[in-house]
């Protein structure tokens, strides 16, 4: 089952994992040594990662690391970036009028 991409990062412990992952590629034993939860806590975590296509498992021995996939991040980048060019596009209307105010009061 493919889950969309915005439900994995709506849990604060999934979006602590892809800030961990996003520096280096970590293990499951090693992801888990930074949250106060259950190793099965954080497979389920990755688990749910994975479904949304955010982690690249590397198999390595008999260990696998997960690192973060970049582009897969670029789909929340692009939704997050309307509200991004709205949002600076009123605070530079903030700054003219409280420009304009203190302009008028000396």
């Amino acid at each position: 089952m493919r889950r969309d991409i915005f439900q994995a990062i709506a849990d604060p412990t999934r979006r602590a994992i892809l800030v961990l992952i996003a520096v280096q590629a970590m293990t499951p034993n090693a992801i888990a040594e930074h949250f106060d939860v259950t190793r099965q806590a954080i497979s389920k975590h990755l688990r749910i990662l994975s479904e949304c296509d955010l982690l690249l498992p590397r198999p390595q021995g008999r260990e696998i690391y997960y690192a973060l996939k970049i582009d897969r991040m670029q789909e929340v980048d692009r939704w997050l970036a309307q509200f991004r060019t709205q949002m600076e596009q009123r605070f530079q209307q903030l700054d003219e009028v409280l420009h304009t105010l203190q302009q008028t009061s000396k």
